[in-house]
């Protein structure tokens, strides 16, 4: 099985390591607050989770979620991330992060800002475009009517098929969306983002995005 990192651990990092720990994985929990105000969620989560820095959760990982707010990409550390697989999970929310003027021109996006942040890593967009508490609660087992799709971008095919075989076994079907840049179809306010749609209606909203 695979240790993940997490850098960040609120609704979106909790969801996603509760369901690695249920696969079996490893998990390293970290957020901006320190290791200590993590003790309850690593108790809740068992033997598999523990908690650390941003900087250990980095280092530990084989693959690692980056899952903070958008305005504080900056704050990741590079080098632990170098030739690793990392998920973003980030969205831009101008009325938390601020105005970026490149992104609202849609020049740019959350998830290619963080792979130029990270010129080393193997970055690949996922878990934006679903809410939270689905990511556990929604699963289904493959082949079920009703299992749902999580979009996916990135430019390295191999990273992308380790985050997809992640999505496939967390009990979603994922869709690759194409290269990274592609991740902004289904980036807030686009039809596929927070869509609760199986494979076939997903590849359909993103190519409306």
């Amino acid at each position: 099985m695979t240790t993940i990192g997490l850098i960040g651990s609120g609704n979106i990092g909790t969801a996603i390591a509760r369901q690695a720990v249920a696969q079996g994985h490893d998990v390293v929990l970290s957020n901006s607050r320190g290791p200590e105000t993590l003790a309850d969620l690593v108790a809740e989560l068992g033997p598999r989770a523990r908690a650390a820095t941003a900087q250990e959760a980095a280092e530990a990982g084989e693959v690692v979620v980056v899952t903070i707010p958008f305005h504080a990409v900056d704050q990741v550390p590079v080098e632990p991330l170098a030739g690793k697989v990392v998920i973003d999970t980030n969205n831009y929310y101008f009325e938390r992060d601020g105005h970026d003027a490149a992104i609202d021109r849609g020049e740019d996006s959350p998830s290619e800002r963080l792979a130029a942040h990270l010129p080393g890593s193997r970055v690949v967009k996922a878990f934006n475009a679903i809410q939270a508490a689905h990511i556990v609660d929604a699963a289904r087992p493959a082949g079920d009517a009703e299992r749902r799709a999580i979009p996916i971008a990135g430019d390295d095919a191999e990273a992308k098929q380790v985050v997809a075989g992640l999505i496939d076994s967390f009990g979603f079907d994922p869709v690759d969306a194409g290269p990274l840049a592609e991740g902004r179809r289904f980036d807030r306010d686009k039809p596929a983002y927070g869509a609760e749609a199986g494979a076939a209606a997903t590849r359909e909203l993103i190519a409306q995005g």
